[in-house]
């Protein structure tokens, strides 16, 4: 009878040996059995470059780490300064109306050229809002529309139509289609047509 791994044979009363089939080391493997320190020296090879290619890993996992953390700061740094830079462009659009309002104060003149002078510098100003896309929403004579209007009173009138704003008591605006702030009105009620 035959032992699967061993080398020996039994059952005849004889002791064979049988060579088993070479592994695909041969003659490595008899040469490591045989130099038991090989081994040892082959594994803390294999160790030492496995530590190696983990520490060159590690360093270019902090490199990479490294870089997006300065490409965030330099994406935070530039959005900041488009801000100032938009900002700074709005504010010079707003220096002419504040020179001419500057300037009705030191004058002096009658209460007829003051008002001219004043109706003037609102003309500067919503010149300078138009460049800046604000646009004042009209309220006066329209539908009450609860997107853009803010109703303060209902007044009881069959002069103009159920819901419909019959006075503006302070102008609404929205800049390009988002809404800065809505008109206050007052709303006609028509109970009982």
């Amino acid at each position: 009878m035959s032992k699967g791994n061993g080398k020996t044979q039994q059952g005849t009363g004889l002791d064979v040996e049988h060579e088993l089939p070479a592994s695909s080391g041969g003659a490595d493997e008899v040469s490591k059995e045989s130099r038991p320190g090989a081994e040892s020296s082959a594994s803390s090879q294999e160790l030492q470059k496995v530590k190696a290619e983990r520490d060159a890993l590690l360093d270019r996992l902090a490199r990479a780490q490294a870089e997006f953390e300065n490409a965030r700061r330099r994406a935070s740094k530039e959005q900041q300064e488009y801000r100032d830079y938009a900002l700074a462009d709005a504010i010079k659009v707003f220096l002419p109306v504040v020179d001419s309002l500057e300037r009705a104060l030191k004058a002096k003149s009658d209460g007829n050229e003051f008002r001219d002078g004043v109706e003037l510098i609102l003309k500067q100003l919503q010149a300078a809002l138009a460049k800046l896309s604000v646009q004042a929403i009209t309220a006066e004579g329209q539908q009450f529309d609860p997107r853009y209007h803010e109703a303060i009173e209902m007044v009881e009138t069959r002069e103009a139509p159920d819901h419909e704003v019959i006075e503006e008591l302070q102008r609404g605006y929205k800049f390009k289609d988002r809404l800065l702030r809505p008109a206050m009105v007052k709303v006609a009620k028509n109970s009982g047509k």
